[in-house]
């Protein structure tokens, strides 16, 4: 067993921390601690951190409830790093993702591109403004900036449609559809919305007089 004053904190008096879940063993989150954060995730028995960005302590759950109640703390060898085993009460990342490491970069495990799953990278991007970003950059120029995209792609679409040339069509829609779902998500309208919409409006062609 190690002491507080045993473990070697950065130039900036931090540690960094990895959060991991209990029960199912996946990495949470990575976090930061100093020396007051850490011991008062022992005292309290449930994680708080030392937030870099506020530059002040942060207690996980404080504001959302989504509380991590602390199973055991352990060091690496060289004591200057730390993980967090918990039990969690909600989803462990800001996004509502039960665990920040979602987005994948390489791997046989990463899931399939849907539109879903795009739309969701765009709702990501209004709520977390990713600096560089083209689709922080139309949400922070607002929806003028938007609608303009979207009559420019369908005139793109239509020119590239009556040329009959189906690749450069392709890729018109494409960038249509993608500059709709951003639009989508500056008005707060899901896919579920427009799939709904389209079944309220769904209808079996049916022969004169077919009952």
């Amino acid at each position: 067993m190690i002491k507080i004053d045993d473990l070697k904190f950065d130039k900036d008096g931090l540690i960094p921390a990895i959060v991991i879940d209990s029960e199912t063993k996946a990495v949470l989150m990575l976090a930061y601690m100093n020396a007051e954060s850490l011991q008062i995730s022992i005292d309290e028995g449930r994680t708080c951190f030392w937030s870099r960005s506020r530059q002040e302590l942060w207690r996980k759950g404080a504001s959302s409830g989504n509380v991590q109640h602390i199973k055991s703390i352990k060091s690496d060898c060289d004591k200057d790093a730390l993980t967090i085993v918990v039990k969690k009460e909600g989803p462990a990342c800001h996004t509502g993702q039960e665990s920040c490491f979602f987005e994948h970069v390489y791997g046989e495990d990463a899931p399939p591109f849907t539109l879903g799953s795009l739309y969701d990278i765009i709702t990501d991007r209004k709520e977390n403004r990713k600096p560089g970003s083209y689709t922080t950059y139309l949400f922070d120029k607002g929806i003028d900036k938007i609608l303009k995209k979207i009559g420019e792609e369908s005139t793109e679409v239509v020119i590239a449609a009556k040329g009959n040339d189906k690749g450069e069509t392709i890729y018109e829609i494409s960038d249509l559809v993608f500059h709709t779902m951003v639009l989508m998500a500056q008005m707060g309208i899901s896919p579920i919305d427009v799939q709904n919409e389209l079944m309220s409006r769904h209808v079996t062609d049916k022969e004169d007089g077919a009952k």
